[in-house]
């Protein structure tokens, strides 16, 4: 704004006073409106499904077309009291416990080797992926060809003379967990891989040839140099596989072992599958899916602590 004024001797003076600030630009609001049926979305298809969980787990429900009544804290005791769950706890947690560090720190140590780019490293890529494109049934069925009583694993023993370790390895309940833990292991670990050296090969080449100039080997490199620079990446793949093995499981259970000999390699996400449609206990099976949700949450957060950035 500009004001006139008279000064002594007949001159006017010319002030400048400030003016008021521009209001701000209002926000659009197209944005919000774009969003609206992805929240929606996410609510019924997502929030909604976890609710009835809670909610189921705390009614009797015999079946799906039977009559239905609360039961509190009933079905808990029933489970906490079942020795088929806590064979399933074990069972669940020595699955982690084993294939998450072999897939974890093996697809690492491979994605490293494919990241220094060797002479045939675009086929190895592809070869890495193989598994990942199979499908489970499929997958499933080699497993059973190699392990049966007369596949093709007894076989080779038999030829190398060593007949007498032979056994029905999936029928058997000291090893039925151990050939689905070696399922998953071969399933996960070259797909994780490939994305291990993917991230690898955005790290700076001037790390790698700083580590060099200072004497550094491919063994101190991979862990000292590289692994630090890329923990996040390697939390949200350790989450990835966690989920993957704790939910996962029971489609190959179900297609190997049907969760036995007796309950030696039922797994939790089995048991949820076997009590809703094979036993039609909804009310046990969702308390069972509680419990698992709580588990793949404790998970999440402790990964998640482990492998966060330490600057």
């Amino acid at each position: 704004m500009t004001l006139l004024s008279s000064a002594p001797g007949g001159t006017s003076v010319t002030r400048k006073t400030p003016s008021a600030p521009a209001a701000p630009p209002r926000r659009k609001q197209g944005g919000v409106i774009l969003a609206v049926p992805a929240l929606v979305w996410y609510l019924v298809f997502m929030v909604g499904p976890l609710v009835a969980i809670f909610v189921i787990a705390a009614l009797h429900w015999p079946g799906m077309l039977q009559p239905v009544s609360f039961a509190g804290l009933q079905n808990v005791r029933t489970v906490l009291d079942d020795p088929v769950f806590m064979d399933a706890v074990t069972n669940t947690a020595v699955q982690l416990v084993v294939a998450l560090p072999l897939m974890i720190v093996g697809a690492y140590m491979l994605g490293y080797y494919v990241a220094q780019q060797p002479p045939g490293h675009r086929v190895l890529r592809y070869l890495l992926f193989i598994p990942g494109l199979i499908s489970t049934p499929a997958k499933a069925m080699v497993f059973y060809a190699v392990l049966s009583p007369d596949g093709l694993f007894n076989g080779a023993l038999d030829k190398l003379g060593m007949g007498s370790l032979a056994d029905a390895w999936l029928a058997s309940p000291s090893t039925a967990l151990a050939c689905l833990i070696v399922l998953d292991v071969w399933s996960g670990i070259g797909f994780t891989a490939v994305l291990f050296a993917a991230r690898l090969g955005s790290v700076p080449d001037e790390i790698g040839e700083a580590a060099q100039l200072d004497g550094a080997g491919h063994w101190r490199a991979m862990w000292r140099i590289h692994f630090p620079v890329i923990r996040d990446f390697v939390g949200v793949v350790t989450m990835l596989q966690f989920l993957w093995t704790l939910f996962g499981s029971a489609q190959n259970v179900l297609l190997l072992t049907q969760g036995g000999p007796g309950s030696s390699s039922t797994t939790l996400s089995f048991l949820v599958y076997q009590k809703a449609f094979i036993a039609a206990d909804l009310g046990y099976s969702q308390t069972v899916g509680v419990f698992l949700f709580l588990v793949g949450l404790a998970g999440l957060l402790t990964i998640r602590r482990v492998f966060r950035q330490n600057y």
